[in-house]
């Protein structure tokens, strides 16, 4: 069994499987305030580490993550022990959504939500990282920020992705959707807004 942290609801509709990004675990302040928020939308929010993150926790000293296989068969085993009846989504922060958008279509998951999807590694824009996106035929959300260095919106505007990948843009934001000051927006709102969109994508694909 893989230790899961869950963020139950009152009266749950969904269970949103949530996957951390390359650099911060389960317990960062992002994966934590979005399973909390998400929770009172009446989605279950499951967390899990990596195991090359749970290994960095634990010998306080950060590790490179794994390579994709490697994190995909991670992930499919947590998938495969979450327990219940009800409809299940999966996504991630950065890396986390990227494997679970790399999942979904053999999954039995209904969708998947990204947020802040790694389209291409900051300044190499040649290394794209979509060419499952280009066919996938279950329903994806990408949330970016308008300036993300992994995928800006002038860039993804280029590319041919599938007909199933919506992508939502937060103004200004960058990779963990901060805005900047100047801009008028705050990153509290972006994030109650990544949220609130997450929320209705599930309720719309039930």
């Amino acid at each position: 069994m893989i230790k899961t942290l869950i963020n139950s609801a009152l009266n749950p509709i969904a269970t949103f499987v949530f996957a951390h990004g390359a650099g911060a675990g389960q317990n960062s302040e992002f994966m934590q305030l979005v399973a909390e928020r998400l929770a009172k939308h009446n989605i279950n929010v499951v967390r899990f580490n990596f195991a090359y993150m749970q290994l960095a926790e634990e010998l306080g000293k950060r590790r490179p993550p794994e390579r994709a296989d490697k994190l995909l068969v991670h992930f499919k085993t947590v998938l495969s022990e979450v327990v219940g009846t009800l409809p299940i989504f999966i996504g991630g922060k950065s890396m986390g959504g990227r494997m679970a958008s790399m999942l979904l279509q053999e999954s039995t998951a209904l969708g998947c939500i990204c947020m802040g999807y790694p389209f291409h590694p900051p300044g190499k824009p040649e290394k794209l990282r979509t060419e499952h996106l280009e066919t996938i035929n279950k329903p994806v959300l990408i949330l970016q920020g308008e300036r993300d260095t992994f995928g800006t919106r002038q860039e993804i505007a280029k590319y041919n992705l599938s007909t199933q990948v919506q992508i939502s843009y937060l103004p200004d934001g960058d990779h963990s959707f901060k805005p900047r000051k100047v801009s008028g927006f705050t990153l509290d709102g972006h994030i109650n807004l990544a949220i609130t969109q997450t929320a209705e994508f599930i309720k719309l694909h039930i």
